[in-house]
């Protein structure tokens, strides 16, 4: 007997508040890409698939896969999610659909469609240790290159190495590519804004994966005494940075449909009574359209740019990344 609606969904609840416990950072939940607290998540997942019937495994770069037969072999869905946290993450972000994608295969109770189900639970995607997001869904593309592989993060560790050091095996990457007979991906996710609450609705569907532009930018001032140097003489980091910082905010509004962030800010040397002689910011850029993410881009590092030649402040671009717009498939929705 299936059980009611309610009770079904309790235990996904459930399942994905016992994930959350899986974390490197007792009383929150933040788990990066390869992190320790990832062989629980391997383990949980594992168990609940396999007594629904499914074939599992990890492959080299960390994602839990796993696959429910079909009874003719005519094609394959790809249902998933990610596996990785931002810091502090909530309880639903990411793992949501994979165990949603685990609960549509307990729903089948044993019958068996035209076509396979794979549930992906992708090791990567947020960015968090490496500085670079979506590794996990770049191996399936298999488009995970040594350039990647040799990024390292903040304690001078390769994404080969760590690989290596949660017990796989990068030579065997090329075995991730995705089946050659998927046919559709599909994706559940809680929605990270408040746009759906603010307008009483409880579904939304996603009609394009937007570009994304991520930067770091070093403005380089001088530091000096606060309480010796005149308003004058200052080549202060900081207020340019801040200025910017403002003018990122305003250009964002003016352009519908773009969102842009400076989510972080490291001043040094970080001393109250200290002009900042030196401060790194990001820029997130995301726009449904390239065209007017990359303009828009262009215009905020023009804008850095000008913030600090008005107080003769360096500004340069440290690291960039830039990923595409993808459109979904509205026959699918």
């Amino acid at each position: 007997m299936p059980l009611p609606a309610t009770q079904r969904a309790e235990k996904i609840i459930a399942r994905c508040r016992e994930i959350a416990a899986c974390t490197e950072v007792p009383g929150e939940t933040t788990r990066t890409f390869l992190a320790p607290s990832m062989h629980k998540v391997h383990a949980l997942l594992r168990g609940w698939m396999e007594a629904a019937g499914m074939s599992v495994w990890i492959d080299a770069i960390g994602n839990l896969r796993g696959v429910y037969p079909s009874n003719d072999r005519a094609g394959r869905l790809i249902i998933g999610s990610h596996l990785d946290t931002v810091p502090n993450a909530g309880a639903f972000d990411g793992i949501l659909g994979v165990v949603l994608g685990v609960a549509l295969i307990e729903e089948l109770r044993g019958e068996h469609l035209p076509f396979a189900i794979e549930i992906v639970g992708f090791s990567e995607e947020e960015g968090v240790r490496f500085g670079k997001p979506y590794l996990g869904s770049m191996a399936l593309a298999g488009s995970l290159n040594d350039e990647a592989l040799q990024r390292k993060d903040a304690q001078g560790t390769s994404v080969a190495t760590a690989i290596r050091e949660f017990g796989l095996d990068p030579a065997q990457l090329p075995a991730a590519v995705l089946s050659k007979d998927a046919f559709a991906y599909l994706e559940v996710h809680i929605e990270q804004g408040p746009l759906l609450e603010s307008e009483d609705l409880q579904l939304g569907v996603v009609t394009a994966i937007v570009g994304q532009t991520r930067m770091q930018l070093r403005f380089s001032g001088q530091a000096n005494h606060a309480g010796t140097t005149p308003m004058h003489l200052r080549h202060d980091a900081m207020a340019a940075a801040a200025e910017w910082i403002c003018e990122v905010e305003r250009h964002a509004k003016a352009t519908p449909g773009l969102v842009a962030t400076v989510g972080k800010v490291q001043t040094r040397p970080g001393a109250g009574n200290v002009i900042a002689g030196e401060v790194l910011a990001t820029l997130d850029v995301r726009h449904a359209n390239d065209e007017i993410r990359r303009e828009a881009a262009n215009a905020l590092l023009t804008a850095a740019t000008n913030s600090g030649e008005a107080r003769g402040v360096q500004v340069s671009v440290l690291a960039s990344s830039h990923e595409d717009a993808v459109p979904t498939d509205v026959a699918l929705s």
